[in-house]
C-alpha cells in the first residue's frame, strides 16, 4: 500500500488500470493453481483491489475471499456484486480470517510493498496459518537482477473517461542497500467540464527480490518453493524478467 495513501486513489483506480489485461493474468493464475494444486476450490487474494482478478477467477469456478487494506476499494468491490467473491478489509501483514484456504494469491506486485524483513515474515507466517495442508501461496514480485540491469526511469501515464482526465508522473528513487525503490507519484485529476484540477502526491516504496531471498523466506515460514517463473509467460527468470512469479507450498 502506498504511503500518503489518498482515498481518491480508490476512486480512480479502475480508470488508471482499465487497460490492464486482468483476463490473461487471472487465466494464467487459474492454470497455474490447477497445475500445482488441482483440488483447489477456495482462494484468498491478498491485495484484492476492487475485485477485477477475483471476478474472472469466480467466473472460472473458484470462490474468492479478497483482503484489501483500503475500505474505499472494498466498498467499490462490493458495489460490483461479484458472485462467489467476498471482499473484506484487512492488512496482508497481519490478518485473521475464520477460514482456511486451498490457495492464497497476491498479484500486481503486492508483496513488493512489504519492504522490511519483519513485515515479510509476518505476512508469510500469517498466510501459512490460513492455508490447508499442502496449500499453495502464489505471488509475483519485482526481480532484483532485472531491476539492476534495466534500471528504473521516469514515466508519465494519462487516462481519461467521459468525466475526468488523469495524469500520473512516476519518478523512481533507488535505495540500493535496501533492495527498495521509492516510486514517487504526482497525480493530477482534471474535471473535463469545469477544467478544475486537483493534485496530490503518493509514495510507493517497492522491494525487489532475488530467488535466494524467497527461498530463505520460505524456509523460515514453513513453506517450500516449488516453482519459479516469469509472470504470464512461464519462462525461466533472467536479467530481463521484471516480474517473477513464485509458487510456495505449505509443508
Amino acid at each position: 500500500m502506498p504511503e500518503n495513501f489518498n482515498s481518491n486513489y480508490s476512486r480512480y483506480y479502475d480508470l488508471l488500470y482499465k487497460n490492464k489485461d486482468y483476463k490473461s493474468e487471472a487465466e494464467y493464475i487459474a492454470k497455474l493453481i490447477r497445475s500445482v494444486h488441482p483440488q483447489t476450490k477456495n482462494i484468498l487474494e491478498l491485495g484484492a483491489g476492487t475485485g477485477n482478478h477475483a471476478a474472472i477467477l469466480c467466473n472460472d469456478g473458484f470462490t474468492v475471499t479478497g483482503l484489501e487494506r483500503s475500505a474505499e476499494m472494498v466498498a467499490k468491490a462490493k458495489e460490483k456484486k461479484i458472485e462467489g467473491f467476498t471482499p473484506v478489509v484487512g492488512d496482508i501483514q497481519d490478518y485473521s480470517i475464520d477460514q482456511k484456504f486451498d490457495a492464497v494469491i497476491s498479484l500486481f506486485h503486492v508483496i513488493s510493498y512489504l519492504t522490511s524483513n519483519t513485515a515479510l515474515i509476518d505476512c508469510f507466517n500469517t498466510t501459512n496459518s490460513h492455508l490447508n495442508k499442502g496449500g499453495v501461496f502464489i505471488f509475483d514480485v519485482w526481480y532484483t537482477p532485472a531491476v539492476y540491469v534495466q534500471g528504473s526511469e521516469t514515466r508519465i501515464k494519462k487516462m481519461e473517461d467521459d468525466d475526468i482526465e488523469i495524469t500520473r508522473l512516476a519518478q523512481p528513487e533507488a535505495h540500493y542497500n535496501l533492495n527498495v525503490i521509492d516510486v514517487n507519484y504526482e497525480i493530477i485529476i482534471q474535471d473535463k467540464k469545469t477544467r478544475l484540477a486537483e493534485q496530490y502526491p503518493e509514495k510507493h516504496p517497492m522491494r525487489h527480490f532475488s530467488i535466494p531471498e524467497i527461498n530463505l523466506l520460505a524456509l523460515l515460514t514453513g513453506f517450500e518453493v516449488i516453482k519459479t517463473e516469469e509472470f504470464l509467460t512461464a519462462a525461466n527468470p533472467g536479467e530481463n524478467t521484471w516480474g517473477v512469479c513464485f509458487v510456495l507450498q505449505k509443508k
